[in-house]
């Protein structure tokens, strides 16, 4: 059995100073936030969401982003190395990953198109091929 390193000083002060506010974390279990101060971007987890699931939070988070003047929305797809669509012969092996699918989904949704600049795989310091930006227009 291998024992786990004890983290040093500095990383627990890190983590202490972080769990008293962490506001970049989004609890999707609570709902969208009350309040939320302007933000540069908004970032959102769909891992455990279904392909209908994701397109209607999809939907959802991108008219909210909006309507609070986000410029950028993060979401995290995951690269689907998970996906058990490979077993079913009616699911496209690529669109049946979110990571595909979502921005496949914006981009033939006329509604949610007329808000959108770019889509684009994020970098790799943001979650790179497990997750997607999406520049936002400012209207």
């Amino acid at each position: 059995m291998i024992k786990k390193k004890e983290p040093n000083l500095e990383d627990k002060k890190a983590w202490e100073e972080y769990i008293k506010n962490p506001s970049d974390i989004y609890d999707k279990d609570r709902g969208f936030p009350k309040k939320i101060q302007r933000r540069e971007r908004y970032k959102f987890d769909l891992h455990g969401f279904t392909l209908d699931e994701a397109n209607t939070k999809v939907k959802e988070i991108i008219e909210y982003c909006i309507k609070n003047k986000f410029r950028e929305l993060l979401l995290i797809t995951g690269k689907g190395i998970h996906s058990t669509n490979h077993e079913d012969a009616y699911i496209s092996k690529n669109l049946g990953k979110l990571k595909y699918s979502v921005p496949e989904f914006i981009r033939t949704n006329s509604e949610l198109n007329k808000f959108i600049i770019t889509i684009n795989d994020a970098d790799k310091k943001d979650g790179g091929e497990g997750a997607i930006i999406i520049k936002l227009k400012n209207l």
